[in-house]
């Protein structure tokens, strides 16, 4: 089974204003000390915004190469360099749901997981459900083959032996937290 590499938007939400925060702009700022140069401050600059936005959008680009006094285009190629990195049109719900597709895991079913996930989200691999909750993503490899197959919460919280009625229940769980953020 072939999938996207490149996110897909499942939804019309309307845009973000800008400018960035007052407190975005001071977390960039306080990276140039811990960085040989304000290039390099690139990197962590768009997670930030993107931890903040769920997404970077045009307008966030510029203003982060205005903060670092570099190009638009410089932070541009920094990240289109970067697959995890969303525009404004693809911008990520409110919890990522990350399913590897490692050999280990591919060997254990993640290729049908996958699939019927997307299935009971009603979005492709890369989209973002309607309602804003849950963006499905595919991992390369998400280091836990020994509990293949393996899904992830965001970028941090593992679960291995991933089958259907897990994922079943952590789908639940997500749209139950997402609901209470809105």
């Amino acid at each position: 089974m072939s999938h996207p590499h490149t996110p897909v938007s499942s939804r019309n939400l309307p845009p973000i204003p800008g400018p960035l925060s007052a407190e975005i702009r001071g977390q960039i700022l306080a990276l140039w000390p811990r960085y040989p140069s304000k290039q390099a401050v690139t990197l962590p600059a768009l997670h930030l915004v993107q931890d903040s936005l769920r997404c970077v959008p045009n307008w966030a680009v510029e203003e982060i190469a205005d903060i670092l006094d570099l190009s638009p285009a410089e932070v541009h190629d920094t990240m289109s360099f970067y697959g995890f990195f969303r525009t404004e049109a693809d911008r990520l719900g409110v919890k990522r749901l990350w399913v590897c597709r490692s050999l280990a895991c591919s060997l254990r079913g993640a290729d049908e997981l996958l699939e019927k996930t997307a299935a009971l989200l009603g979005v492709p691999v890369g989209g973002t459900t309607a309602d804003g909750a849950i963006t499905l993503e595919l991992a390369e490899c998400l280091g836990a083959c020994e509990g293949a197959p393996a899904c992830m919460i965001d970028d941090e919280h593992v679960h291995d032996i991933c089958d259907m009625t897990k994922m079943t229940e952590l789908v639940t769980r997500l749209k139950q937290s997402s609901a209470n953020k809105h």
